[in-house]
Formats: structure tokens, sequence, C-alpha cells
């Protein structure tokens, strides 16, 4: 555990602002969609992965690493892939949070895909002994 002494000292880290964040990637990198053609009954559950996510940590200012998974029912689009991928990779020099990346991500994706159901699972790797995992659920 951290001294309240080496906190003080590094009281100086940086988290960006969710909402800059957000509008910064929507512009270099947009998540785009292609129209969902259901043809029965019943859930389709899509699952993508991107398992090398990077992003900055605000405190150490050292890389992250880890994966996102979004499982989700569509409703008329599905999340083009290539989008996602150019998306994802636009957070390598973010200075940013493991809970901040779940809310932004999630945010933007049920914005551009307004699924019926979704979740998502970010797994960040093991760094300094310690692993965050973080998931969010929308109606499900």
């Amino acid at each position: 555990m951290m001294s309240n002494r080496l906190y003080k000292e590094n009281q100086d880290y940086k988290e960006q602002d969710a909402k800059k964040i957000r509008a910064k990637i929507k512009k270099i990198a947009p998540l785009e969609t292609f129209k969902f053609q259901k043809q029965g009954e019943g859930e389709h559950w899509i699952s993508i992965s991107s398992p090398e996510f990077t992003a900055i940590c605000p405190f150490s200012d050292w890389p992250d690493f880890g994966s996102v998974t979004i499982e989700y029912v569509p409703n008329k689009v599905c999340l083009e892939l290539k989008s996602f991928k150019i998306y994802i990779n636009a957070f390598r020099n973010i200075k940013i949070f493991h809970e901040t990346v779940t809310e932004v991500i999630f945010q933007d994706f049920l914005e551009a895909v307004k699924p019926l159901k979704a979740k998502i699972l970010v797994d960040m790797n093991v760094r300094g002994n310690v692993k965050t995992i973080c998931r969010k659920f929308y109606k499900c």
C-alpha cells in the first residue's frame, strides 16, 4: 500500500476529463455501424474482443495493457469491426484510469449501436502486483 508521503509527492497526476477524451476520440476514430439483418426469433448475442488494449496510467505515466470485450444483442445495427479497432487504438497515448476507460468505451458504444442489451469487460494486466477488472451492464 502506498504511504501518504509517496501519495503527496505524486499528486501531480492528471487524468484527462472523460468528456474531452470522448470528444477527441470520436473525432479521430468514430465508431461505425452496419444494418443488422435479423432472420428469426431469439436473442442474437455478439462478442467483440480486443486483447491488445493500451492506455497510459495518469498516476505513473507508465503504459497499461489489457483486453476489452463487449457483448451485445443488436437492435437495428451492429458495430463495424475495423472502426472498433481504430477506436481502441486511439487510447494508446491517453492518460486514463481503468474505471474511466470502461465508462468511456461503453458509453460511446451504446450511443453508436443502441443495442437491446450489452455488457463490457475491461480486464487489465497485472502491474505492480495489482490486477483490475471492470464490468458494466446495460439492460441485462
